[in-house]
């Protein structure tokens, strides 16, 4: 059975479909909205999952409309958009510096997006505004100094990873210092801040995500195709015409605003961009980024563990990224002793 075929357009424009990774796509998207309808009928008011359909169709009574569309529906929204984006952001990584170690959580986006957020709680006791936004600038600057520093007539795999385990390290000291730094409410509001959490998530945190990805990921998939010749090595890529580091730099640029405006919007989040580009690679068994399974297995893993948390804790009593923490590690456990079984460590 063939597994890729070349759709053709009216336009004349071919394009090649791997048929097992749109499967694999459009299962985990049905997924992640499965969890997303059974995530927002949870909670102190349960409500059937016929009845959430039925009241994002607008055909709901008064009182659920307000509990899905007020209270419930933003948190899971800004759900499916920090997976998506973590996702997203860690095949990006993975592909350009072609490390499967090579995601946001290694390289320390998420630790600078956190100092910026602790410099605005801790030095300005700043609003949550205040903090997303310095957790947005504290990404950004973490990424252009990480590039910087990588560049050598370029930027290489094996050196952005190393410079990434560099910065990580320097930036989780600095924040260890602003916590030392810090009173004691302060100190709390920082720590409840670095887990990870969507309680309290709203339609302010929404729209800007939402925006931001509209524009980012028709960017990032315009640029997947040098992308994936990017991933035979630089030489072979400019054999075929390929601006490598013009591409290059538009999707780092990409990858790290995802990753800080998805910590922005719900703090430090980990091993959701580690692991979801590996397991969508496992599962579609296709060669190349897999830029869009990332995304909805990102999705479908972060609406997950939140209705774990939720499920089996209440509501409000353990952050979603003390859930993901424990899945990754797991999953970096078994990782490693398939890996050893099979001889490659």
């Amino acid at each position: 059975m063939k597994t890729n075929r070349a759709v053709r357009t009216p336009g004349g424009l071919s394009v090649r479909v791997d048929v097992r990774t749109l499967v694999v796509g459009t299962l985990l998207l049905l997924v992640a909205l499965a969890a997303s309808v059974v995530l927002i009928g949870t909670g102190d008011f349960p409500i059937p999952a016929a009845d959430v359909v039925r009241t994002l169709l607008g055909e709901g009574e008064p009182g659920q409309e307000f509990i899905v569309t007020e209270l419930r529906l933003p948190r899971v929204l800004v759900g499916l958009l920090v997976g998506a984006s973590l996702g997203l952001a860690g095949a990006l990584f993975q592909s350009i510096s072609r490390n499967p170690l090579g995601s946001p959580d290694v390289l320390g986006l998420g630790q600078g997006a956190t100092a910026g957020a602790l410099v605005v709680i801790v030095l300005f006791s700043g609003t949550a505004d205040q903090v997303a936004l310095g957790a947005l600038a504290g990404g950004l600057a973490t990424g252009f100094a990480i590039y910087v520093l990588a560049w050598k007539r370029g930027v290489h795999g094996y050196r952005l990873v190393l410079v990434g385990i560099g910065v990580s390290a320097i930036v989780t000291a600095v924040n260890g210092y602003l916590l030392t730094k810090s009173d004691i409410v302060d100190a709390a509001r920082a720590i409840v801040w670095m887990t990870g959490s969507l309680e309290g998530r709203d339609w302010d945190q929404v729209w800007p995500l939402l925006a931001l990805c509209a524009v980012l990921v028709p960017l990032v998939l315009a640029n997947s195709r040098g992308l994936r010749t990017m991933e035979m090595g630089d030489d072979v890529s400019y054999a075929l015409g390929v601006r490598v580091e013009r591409v290059r730099l538009v999707l780092m640029l990409s990858a790290v605003l995802l990753t800080a405006s998805a910590t922005a919007a719900s703090g430090p989040v980990g091993f959701i961009a580690l692991t979801a580009p590996q397991l969508a690679r496992r599962l579609t068994r296709a060669p190349g980024p897999n830029l869009v399974p990332a995304m909805c297995m990102g999705a479908a893993l972060l609406v997950g563990s939140d209705w774990i948390s939720q499920r089996v804790f209440g509501a409000g009593q353990l952050p979603v990224g003390v859930v993901t923490g424990v899945l990754g590690g797991v999953y970096l456990l078994w990782l490693l002793v398939t890996e050893r079984r099979a001889g490659r460590i």
